[in-house]
């Protein structure tokens, strides 16, 4: 894990727990796992667990909170920079691409997250949670929109359409979460020259010019 990754992940004992329960809703999927599970791979007793989340559906809720609550403070000092929209585009997408290969098993949770509300599969009272949840997860993609908005308008960036466009750019920021899997000799310098290859995938895609 990278210096910078490892500074928006929060320092306390209930860590432990969402990382390990991370792993196993990414190699699980939600329904599939338990808490038992999650106590299993921590070496401890459920209760352990039970005694910071109520539920099953609490704990994911969590989960999926944190890995936005990481990508949030990892973008914070280019988000609102006084300089070029596309550069400031360019740091926020790779910032956004290693979040997604660094903190994986978060990503995985947040985008099993919208599947399941979107497909209806939760519960009223879920819902209403995953409803803000989602939210929040809106409003961060409406960071990364308006700096490519700002970038088309100042003639860095060729798209017609923002929508698409935006939702292109995350489909290929967004897919180290699907395909990614670290090699045991892998250093930094291979994940960032990864990062690299996928943002300039995207740049190419918006028009960069």
């Amino acid at each position: 894990m990278s210096e910078s990754a490892a500074r928006t992940m929060p320092d306390d004992s209930r860590f432990d727990i969402l990382r390990a329960a991370a792993q196993c809703f990414m190699e699980r999927g939600y329904h599939a796992s338990s808490i038992d599970d999650v106590a299993r791979s921590l070496g401890s007793t459920k209760g352990r667990v039970y005694h910071h989340f109520p539920s099953k559906a609490d704990l994911f809720a969590e989960v999926f909170r944190t890995g936005m609550d990481m990508n949030y403070a990892a973008i914070e000092p280019y988000r609102e920079k006084d300089i070029p929209a596309v550069t400031r585009w360019h740091h926020l997408a790779t910032i956004h691409t290693g979040q997604m290969i660094r903190t994986k098993p978060f990503q995985r949770v947040v985008w099993e997250g919208v599947e399941l509300h979107l497909r209806g599969a939760t519960t009223p009272e879920q819902r209403e949670v995953f409803a803000r949840l989602l939210q929040y997860r809106t409003e961060y993609g409406l960071i990364f929109r308006k700096t490519l908005e700002e970038a088309r308008d100042a003639g860095a960036m060729d798209f017609e359409n923002l929508g698409i466009a935006a939702e292109l750019m995350f489909m290929t920021l967004n897919s180290p979460i699907f395909w990614y899997s670290p090699r045991p000799d892998e250093t930094e310098g291979d994940i960032d020259r990864l990062v690299r290859q996928i943002v300039t995938c995207a740049a190419r895609g918006l028009g960069v010019s």
